[in-house]
């Protein structure tokens, strides 16, 4: 960009749920917001993490002033690390919010690199000509800040995740405030999450969750296992207070889980009574009724502690009938199955569980369609982006701000890439830039492509088939009959006549081919490809990876 235009975009977080990253751009200065990551759905095998694309960052690396972070969530938070190994920026956030990153830091070997901020709804930052102010917004994480970029286009307002909880748990409350005082002195756009603009009404508070909790801790008369989202610290909090009211001592199981209780603990975010933490290994000394558990896994994640309890294979605990589990979070949209299987574990194992909608163990954390339109009619913007949230969350968010005053035509529903620019007060969608995503595969970022899971899906799906053919170096005849190895395709000890006739196949194949072409390894590879495919699915229905290997002797 060249000139002094502002420019608005996404790298994610509109159209999906996760790897929320947003930039905005004045003149020769961009300050890029949030930087998170989301998980992969069943069609990426192998995929450990999704993170947004950021070439147009490395592109104007100089141009890069700060990351700023909303709050400490993983689709927030989660890509840092790899953005850091690409680009060392300054890193602006809220206390809890930054000791989560800092240990991801940590994790990642690039802590010391790395220029951290702390900041409040009373900070003021400046980049270039753009000012940056903050408020106080509520979620199911503390710390957690809007932000308002002061610009000389107008006011730019990003809400991160909000709902408006008059009663929080924390009594951390919703500068409603200084939002109104933001729509009286005029916001010129505002960028609005919309997780929850298909629902009606108004998100309950989070302290009701704690009444139910207690409620269950009373009625359970053995063990009590209680999984919910680890960062959510407000519901630690309550699920310790229960805990510490029926005189039960407090385990930790998974990872994620043992991290945040540390990092809240030590930055004053959690308080658990002295002497109640134990270590798992310690459990087992414990009469039933004096343990409560808290552990990760209520999204049905197969390596996580639930599932694994569920399947009775955790190597510190057994979970026994008669013993309580607790499910205090909903699924997010396509976890349904993995969760609905480990509560039929459970039920099998003779355990009694609370889980859904009715045992009211769990409140979003996002407003719901009254919030939003509070949230619009605060902030009286001119123009309206909606964020964070698949097309139809994006389209019944435009039709809220339509709603409360909105104009339709200073509504812009975006795709990751598309920009919105404001140049002399003309506003207008304008251009695209690099967008998209990358995948985290083990150490490998990025080298991942359309190609390699392709390959992993034919993997999956019907096997791979290996021939192994020994040719002589010196006149390329065939010394030996082919060895063919199947793997996730038949099975070899059922299926031996049809293992002799691929051999015999491939013997035929190369018997028939010109000394020419036995001379090249490329063309004997394609033609036995070609050959045995047909064969296969004629006989089977089936298409298996056909992976020929040549040795020559």
């Amino acid at each position: 960009m060249s000139g002094e235009r502002l420019w608005i975009t996404a790298l994610g977080g509109v159209n999906e749920i996760g790897k929320n990253m947003y930039l905005l751009q004045y003149a020769d200065d961009i300050i890029v917001i949030d930087c998170g990551s989301k998980f992969p759905d069943e069609s990426l095998l192998g995929i450990d993490l999704i993170i947004p694309d950021v070439t147009y960052l490395l592109n104007n690396i100089d141009k890069v002033r700060a990351l700023v972070v909303t709050h400490g969530h993983e689709d927030h938070i989660g890509g840092i690390p790899y953005l850091l190994k690409q680009l060392n920026i300054p890193i602006y956030a809220s206390r809890l919010t930054l000791g989560l990153i800092e240990n991801k830091l940590k994790e990642h070997g690039i802590l010391r690199q790395t220029s951290l901020h702390c900041i409040n709804a009373e900070s003021t930052l400046k980049f270039g000509s753009i000012t940056t102010t903050f408020f106080n917004t509520n979620h199911s994480i503390p710390d957690c800040l809007g932000i308002a970029f002061d610009t000389p286009e107008g006011t730019v307002v990003h809400t991160g995740d909000f709902k408006f909880d008059m009663t929080p748990v924390n009594r951390q409350y919703p500068d409603i405030h200084k939002m109104a005082d933001l729509g009286k002195n005029g916001v010129k756009f505002l960028l609005s999450e919309s997780t929850n603009a298909e629902r009606p009404g108004f998100t309950p508070s989070e302290r009701l969750v704690g009444a139910h909790i207690e409620e269950a801790f009373h009625k359970a008369e053995q063990r009590i296992f209680v999984s919910t989202f680890a960062s959510n610290v407000h519901r630690l909090q309550q699920i310790v207070d229960a805990a510490s009211l029926t005189d039960r001592k407090l385990t930790l199981l998974g990872r994620s889980m043992v991290n945040v209780v540390r990092i809240a603990e030590e930055l004053g975010y959690l308080n658990i009574p002295e002497g109640m933490l134990i270590e798992p290994a310690d459990a087992a000394k414990l009469a039933p009724e004096k343990l409560a558990v808290l552990c990760t896994g209520s999204q049905g994640e197969p390596m996580a502690a639930l599932s694994r309890l569920a399947n009775s294979s955790h190597r510190l605990m057994e979970i026994q009938a008669g013993d309580t589990v607790l499910l205090a979070a909903n699924p997010i949209p396509g976890n349904e199955r993995n969760v609905a299987r480990i509560i039929d574990n459970l039920y099998i194992l003779g355990v009694r569980v609370i889980y859904g909608s009715r045992s009211e163990l769990h409140v979003s954390g996002h407003g719901s369609q009254e919030e939003l339109k509070l949230m619009l009619t605060l902030m009286k913007p001119e123009y309206f982006i909606p964020i964070h949230g698949e097309y139809r969350m994006l389209h019944h968010h435009s039709l809220l701000a339509e709603d409360v005053g909105v104009k339709s035509d200073n509504i812009f529903i975006l795709k990751n890439g598309d920009i919105v620019e404001s140049s002399s007060g003309v506003v207008r969608q304008s251009g695209r830039i690099a967008a998209g995503q990358i995948l985290v595969d083990g150490l490998g970022i990025g080298d991942i492509g359309n190609v390699v899971l392709r390959d992993r899906r034919q993997l999956s799906a019907d096997g791979i088939l290996i021939t192994v053919i020994s040719l002589s170096q010196a006149d390329g005849r065939i010394l030996n009959e082919p060895d063919t190895i199947s793997r996730g395709f038949v099975y070899v000890r059922n299926s031996d006549t049809l293992m002799v006739e691929i051999n015999q196949l491939v013997a035929t194949t190369l018997q028939g081919m010109s000394k020419a072409d036995l001379g090249q390894w490329n063309i004997i590879k394609q033609i036995i490809k070609d050959t045995l495919g047909k064969f296969l699915y004629d006989r089977t229905k089936r298409r298996p990876m056909i992976l020929p290997i040549i040795i020559e002797v």
